[in-house]
């Protein structure tokens, strides 16, 4: 049986917070409307308290910026370490009141109809922000708390999957402090392997290890984000990112980009700093086109996914091989999701609103 090193514990952790302010469990939302209109009143998240805080601020702002005027007020929300700030069009930050998470804004306090997240990593990612909205009635973008956790746990995540038939790499847990025996390592893992923080996002504290002499900063690079880290085989084959969402009731997928680094391998400066192509359709066959959205679809339905998702394969000899699912991937202008809507002949404001739409629902 899979260990889920705390994140089945996550929903009771919030629970005896709101216990320990002596809020009630369900919190009733304010009828709060908006004194310039009758709009839909949408907090966008963006920040966290990881490494990609600011690509998370970068993917809020392309929601804040796309979201349909006409339809909404857009509330931008900064979730940071320091605090939950709402920012106004004047860079004035006002703090969030946690215990409803009510804005105050110059029309007033309004608890917003819907949250956008755009929470890169922890906490929202991983599952923490999600079962918060859910003690207060908030409907919330991205998948569940206990979706979310999960798949943020690579080993975990890839536990479960294997055992419904998901072909995925070979691959070696480790944690910090404990011994390592590098030879059985390479033994089952293989070179070249990746060495990986568990528990992170964007490439980062990843390294693609060559030889046994790379073994060990890469150890130390991965440990910076993460103490417990996974150690795969390096497959070999075509790196494609599928997009999957729910649309009236059917999992959707969008078509695969392809991904083509001009390092070693995808890394945050590929990803970020121009040093990929990333090439929406992928030059692949239509039969691996086909299989790769097949397997997409069937892990986000296997998961219980909600919202817009990416996950990531390596096609190798014709077989999707399954790396990791992001349940909030990134949204900014250099990123994937935005790419395959516009390949789809959609644009970003009828997407946002979509996903929007269906929480409200």
């Amino acid at each position: 049986m899979c260990k889920y090193n705390g994140q089945f514990t996550i929903f009771l952790k919030i629970t005896t917070i709101f216990v320990s302010l002596r809020l009630p469990l369900s919190i009733k939302r304010s009828n709060f409307k908006s004194m310039r209109n009758n709009k839909k009143n949408i907090a966008v998240l963006m920040g966290g308290y990881s490494s990609e805080v600011n690509i998370s601020i970068n993917s809020g702002m392309v929601v804040c910026e796309a979201l349909d005027k006409s339809k909404y007020n857009v509330y931008p929300v900064h979730i940071l370490k320091e605090g939950w700030f709402f920012v106004s069009e004047t860079a004035t930050k006002t703090p969030i009141d946690k215990g409803d998470f009510s804005i105050k804004t110059t029309d007033g306090t309004l608890i917003p109809d819907a949250v956008f997240n755009t929470v890169h990593g922890t906490p929202g990612e991983d599952g923490y922000l999600a079962a918060y909205f859910e003690l207060l009635g908030i409907p919330q973008t991205s998948t569940g708390f206990y979706a979310a956790a999960l798949s943020f746990n690579k080993r975990d995540c890839l536990s479960v999957l294997k055992n419904f038939g998901v072909k995925c790499a070979n691959s070696y847990l480790h944690n910090q402090g404990e011994p390592i025996d590098v030879t059985a390592v390479i033994t089952k893992v293989g070179l070249p392997c990746f060495v990986k923080p568990n528990r992170a996002g964007s490439s980062y504290g990843v390294s693609k290890v060559n030889t046994m002499e790379d073994f060990a900063p890469a150890l130390a690079h991965a440990f910076k984000e993460d103490k417990e880290i996974i150690i795969e085989t390096a497959l070999v084959g075509t790196e494609v990112s599928v997009g999957t969402y729910a649309h009236l009731g059917n999992v959707k997928a969008f078509n695969p980009t392809e991904i083509v680094s001009e390092n070693d391998f995808f890394d945050y400066e590929a990803k970020y700093e121009g040093k990929s192509q990333e090439i929406t359709p992928a030059r692949i066959s239509e039969e691996e086109t086909l299989l790769v959205q097949d397997e997409a679809k069937r892990i986000y339905t296997l998961l219980n996914m909600r919202g817009i998702c990416r996950s990531d394969f390596i096609i190798q000899d014709g077989v999707p091989h399954f790396i990791e699912i992001n349940t909030t991937p990134g949204l900014s202008t250099e990123s994937i999701i935005p790419k395959q809507v516009k390949d789809a002949g959609m644009n970003l404001t009828d997407f946002f609103g979509e996903l929007i739409e269906v929480v409200l629902k």
